[in-house]
């Protein structure tokens, strides 16, 4: 990002340099002492590079109640059906999931209503069509139920949240994100060190 941010010094003070650092400014001007007197005020234009903070987020993420029996048990079985690896998942209770709930403009709530999927940065879904889109990246037979995005979304939604709002009635809930017991599966969370810190405390405290 540049800014170009107008300085009055004087001619005689002006140093030339440049640096490839971040956050430096660098000044310039082309032959001023040539037609400036070495008195005189000159405005010089300074361009300032400020690092960008790069971007963390991974494409093709599933954020999902973490405390929910039944989204633990849809978690595994994707991980289990998806053989090229192509769905990573997030508890949304945890930290990690705060810059991808920024990033869609969500809050945990609307997560716990309907769940989560980052398919790519700026472009993501909720409910019956984030199911849908993730079965669109399994392999057959799986991906071909990404067919039924075919039926109208208030009929497919209408069937999720009937189940959703009584999942932990139906299938329980833990008081916390549940501990994934698979320790060769962590690579597929984005929450893996906090997921590890949690089975640590559990460990302990058994």
């Amino acid at each position: 990002m540049f800014t170009l941010t107008p300085i009055r010094t004087p001619l005689k003070h002006l140093r030339f340099f440049s640096s490839s650092k971040p956050d430096v400014v660098v000044s310039s001007a082309a032959t001023a002492a040539d037609v400036i007197d070495e008195e005189d005020d000159l405005i010089v234009p300074t361009v300032k590079t400020v690092m960008m903070e790069p971007t963390l987020l991974q494409p093709r993420v599933v954020i999902y109640d973490g405390v929910c029996h039944l989204c633990h048990s849809g978690v595994k079985w994707v991980i289990k059906a998806d053989k090229d690896m192509m769905i990573k998942f997030c508890c949304v209770q945890s930290k990690a999931a705060f810059p991808y709930l920024r990033a869609s403009g969500l809050d945990r709530d609307d997560v716990l209503r309907r769940f989560l999927f980052i398919e790519d940065y700026g472009l993501y879904h909720q409910g019956s069509t984030a199911a849908l889109k993730v079965l669109s990246y399994l392999p057959l037979p799986y991906s071909a139920l990404s067919s039924l995005t075919g039926i109208p979304t208030p009929i497919r939604d209408a069937v999720y949240d009937h189940i959703a709002k009584r999942r932990y009635n139906w299938f329980g809930k833990d008081e916390d994100c549940l501990v994934l017991k698979e320790q060769d599966l962590l690579h597929r969370f984005v929450d893996r060190n906090e997921i590890l810190e949690r089975s640590r405390s559990k460990f302990c405290s058994d």
